[in-house]
């Protein structure tokens, strides 16, 4: 028992650290995922082994100070996802906010049956704009007439590869593109909103691939920073929201917060982990809602289940441009800017090679 202990202790401590490789290797990138499982696991692991096995010596005190560093290793990366820490978006003080909007993102999985409880759900929510990620042509055909009649404006690219992307919107939508930033059948969209108000913000929607078995990561990275990269340039404030398939502690998402300047609504707050709805010991936040200091926010919820794997996320966000230099913009170092750039040429070299296997197989 004691080597069982001592072999899982250095396993988990191992996992600690392995994402500190900057690749893209699936296998790595997948370790960014349960920091919180290691921790606790390997807590637990160290409990035992000093309750039942622990006798001094310099071996034994350097591996459990081994142990130690990688459970703190971990509580580093999640630490800024609880309550206690501090928090980075702002919330509105206003007690009637003037040009606020809700943003309901749902992964609404392609294999999912369950269109009407769905439909039920956005109907009672009642969004401004909805974003579905995985929608195919049933389940376009099953909402799009709910949906049409209440949502005036809509961007769709309904598909069958698990990567199709819907949305709906009651506010204006103008200059709408479906982009393929990188891989030719993993769509991506751009549009311009307008408030009520009539001031307008620019709204990006994405799902790239995940980490998964044999297929590495470099595409992801390149669609996120791109993205980033296109924040940046546009002349109104931005939102970028959707399936990053990627938790909001990694790496690459630090890097495309710092690159693009947009804040994180769940630094200070929680979680609101969206996936896995099935597995409650094994969820963590792959849904999310990025957004420009311009605004502010008004209510961040994790929604009921309703048959996918993903949860729902709503946000509702008021544009205070006056208030703007209160909240603290996250700021890309010129050595950001070096390591975003080479990810992103990774990743269109990446994405090429597999835009030609693809037309190849076809």
């Amino acid at each position: 028992m004691e080597s069982t202990l001592i072999i899982a202790g250095f396993i988990f401590t191992l996992f600690s650290f392995l994402p500190y490789l900057q690749v893209p290797w699936w296998w790595v990138r997948v370790l960014d995922f349960p920091r919180l499982h290691v921790a606790v696991i390997l807590s637990v692991i160290l409990v035992a082994y000093v309750a039942t096995y622990y006798t001094w010596s310099w071996q034994i005190n350097a591996m459990l100070a081994l142990w130690v560093l990688a459970i703190l290793n971990e509580v580093k990366y999640i630490y800024n996802f609880t309550p206690i820490a501090r928090t980075e978006a702002l919330r509105s003080e206003k007690q009637k906010p003037d040009n606020a909007f809700t943003i309901l993102i749902a992964n609404v999985r392609m294999v999912n049956k369950k269109h009407k409880k769905f439909q039920a759900l956005v109907l009672k929510e009642n969004p401004d704009i909805l974003v579905m990620n995985e929608p195919d042509e049933a389940w376009h055909k099953s909402v799009c007439k709910a949906f049409d009649e209440r949502y005036p404006y809509s961007i769709k690219k309904p598909l069958e590869n698990t990567y199709g992307m819907m949305m709906y919107s009651k506010l204006k939508l103008s200059e709408s593109e479906v982009r393929f930033l990188v891989e030719d059948d993993i769509p991506s969209f751009y549009t311009v909103v307008e408030l009520r108000s009539g001031k307008k913000f620019d709204l990006y929607t994405v799902h790239p691939q995940p980490p998964r078995l044999l297929r590495d990561t470099e595409t992801r990275e390149a669609e996120l920073l791109l993205v980033a990269k296109n924040v940046k340039k546009t002349r109104y404030p931005s939102v970028v929201a959707g399936d990053l398939n990627d938790v909001a502690w990694s790496r690459t998402t630090n890097l495309f917060k710092q690159i693009s300047g947009l804040l994180d609504p769940r630094v200070g707050r929680g979680f609101y982990n969206t996936y896995n709805a099935f597995i409650p010991l094994f969820r963590y936040p792959l849904d999310h809602v990025f957004y420009d200091p311009s605004f502010r926010l008004l209510r961040l919820k994790r929604l009921s289940k309703f048959g996918s794997d993903h949860f729902p996320i709503s946000i509702s966000l008021n544009y205070e441009p006056e208030r703007e230099e209160e909240q603290d913009t996250p700021v890309a170092e010129p050595e950001d800017h070096q390591e975003a750039n080479e990810l992103i040429q990774e990743g269109l070299e990446k994405g090429e090679e597999l835009n030609n296997e693809k037309k190849q197989e076809k």
